[in-house]
């Protein structure tokens, strides 16, 4: 009676190999579904990212604000009769 069991349960354990360590296992499972929820994330920050460029983009075609900040800040231009003033930051 001993040699039965000890045959079904070693078939037992052969038919459980491919459901956890098979092409389509469990652990390769969660491995891809871990893979996604970080894909999923970094998409979001992309999103988010392109968001704002996309409306910094529609901000430079239509208005002049933005222009104006930039050349101010970047190029250091100045309306006519406008005295520029920097104040350094304490470090």
């Amino acid at each position: 009676m001993r040699w039965p069991v000890l045959i079904l349960l070693l078939l037992m354990l052969a038919l459980q190999y491919p459901l956890w360590f098979g092409k389509g296992g469990w652990f390769r499972v969660w491995e891809a579904e871990r893979q996604l929820t970080e894909q999923q994330a970094l998409n979001h920050k992309l999103e988010q990212r392109n968001a704002g460029l996309d409306a910094e983009i529609r901000d430079l075609k239509t208005g002049t604000e933005a222009i104006e900040e930039r050349a101010r800040f970047e190029l250091g231009l100045t309306k006519p009769d406008e005295i520029f003033v920097q104040v350094p930051q304490k470090r």
